[in-house]
């Protein structure tokens, strides 16, 4: 299926290069402008990306690897104000 008709990328030649990329770095981070890199095309109009990027959620290789997921650090339940020593007024 032709998924970007301005560049001729189709759904095969999506998934091709998301396995080309996982496969010569498993860590990677893959973007929709990494899949069009490694294509050699770039997006022109962008009137595919919601397809583009549905076709790439299809491939099972798009996952976060293990090891870069939950970076964030952890929200903290309470709010409370900023902790730092207050400032001394010298008036």
């Amino acid at each position: 299926m032709i998924v970007c008709h301005c560049q001729r990328i189709t759904d095969h030649d999506i998934h091709a290069a998301i396995d080309w990329m996982r496969a010569a770095d498993p860590a990677t981070i893959v973007t929709p402008g990494k899949v069009f890199r490694s294509l050699g095309k770039r997006a022109d109009c962008g009137d595919c990306m919601t397809l583009f990027l549905d076709t790439m959620r299809a491939n099972a290789n798009l996952e976060v690897p293990s090891d870069l997921q939950n970076l964030r650090p952890q929200h903290r339940k309470d709010k409370t104000s900023c902790k730092a020593t207050p400032r001394s007024s010298t008036t």
